[in-house]
């Protein structure tokens, strides 16, 4: 049985499908999303449909009704990828070779719902997927299987491609292992365990008096996936998606639109690559300046 719902899921779901027979897939239910608040199903939704898999879509996963469902598919192991409920104990000890989850990043490290925007805004060089066996904690379980990668300059969207694609490997040879007979799990060590704190809607706010440069670049790629990290402008929310450092002496105060879309920073400046205003577009910095400008002096998120 798979579990997982946003896109992150999918390639897990289709690589494990074209190795081994899946039963059933679980995911949430379908949301109303964008402006016009149009009823959506969830990617992976999409992606077993179109596999010719069947789909259930529970309100409640620990509900008594989900419960016999799971029960019912008699399932030798359930692979969970952010599925986005929580799983009582009932439903973690039904298959006989547990819940295995895929988690993005070497655990104990980055526990928690956003580990793919935590490693890029705490401004760590590398991250990973980590194949473990959950249990009733959160992302405490003992650990198969892990692979780390470098993070570089990737942004949120880029690096949960990535680390989508590592964790369909590392399940695959995980799956392989587990039939062979040659999984062994290994604790986790609490000491160094971290936790990436959920994502909100403040955390995408840029703080130009407190923030330095590297702080607001890894940010600005930390919230690609999440809508955008933001200032404002002239009381208006002015996204930013792509950044970047530029040498900057002006002496000119933290925060102020300096030319050519740059902001002047507490150690320097950074220059907009990418953004989007209020009902506008999401658009690269050359095709917003062939019709609209930023008025210079402005001083940004007041």
């Amino acid at each position: 049985m798979f579990m997982g719902t946003p896109d992150f899921s999918v390639m897990p779901l289709e690589a494990i499908n074209e190795n081994h027979d899946v039963e059933l897939v679980v995911t949430q239910e379908d949301r109303k999303k964008g402006r016009g608040k149009k009823l959506l199903p969830p990617e992976v939704k999409i992606s077993a449909e179109n596999l010719g898999l069947k789909v259930y879509q529970p309100e409640d996963i620990n509900s008594e009704e989900a419960i016999e469902v799971l029960r019912s598919v008699e399932a030798d192991a359930f692979v969970v990828v952010a599925y986005g409920q929580i799983l009582r104990e009932e439903i973690l000890e039904m298959p006989k070779y547990g819940c295995i989850n895929i988690h993005a990043s070497l655990l104990p490290r980055l526990r928690g719902a956003a580990p793919i925007n935590r490693a890029i805004i705490d401004g760590d060089s590398e991250t990973g997927i980590s194949i473990m066996k959950m249990n009733t904690g959160l992302d405490t379980g003992d650990v198969a299987l892990s692979e780390s990668m470098a993070i570089e300059n990737l942004n949120s969207e880029e690096l949960s491609t990535e680390l989508s694609k590592l964790g369909s490997k590392l399940i695959l040879k995980f799956l392989s292992e587990l039939e062979n007979g040659n999984i062994n799990y290994t604790p986790q060590d609490e000491s160094i365990s971290t936790y990436a704190e959920k994502i909100t809607k403040e955390t995408a706010n840029i703080d130009f008096n407190t923030m330095n440069t590297f702080q607001i670049e890894r940010l600005v790629r930390g919230m690609v996936d999440r809508g955008g990290a933001f200032t404002t402008y002239k009381g208006e929310r002015l996204k930013i998606f792509k950044a970047e450092k530029v040498e900057d002496v002006s002496g000119q105060i933290a925060g102020e639109l300096l030319d050519d879309l740059k902001i002047k920073t507490i150690d320097g400046a950074i220059q907009i690559k990418e953004l989007q205003m209020p009902n506008k577009k999401r658009m690269d910095s050359k095709s917003f300046m062939l019709g609209n400008s930023l008025e210079k002096g402005i001083v940004l998120g007041g």
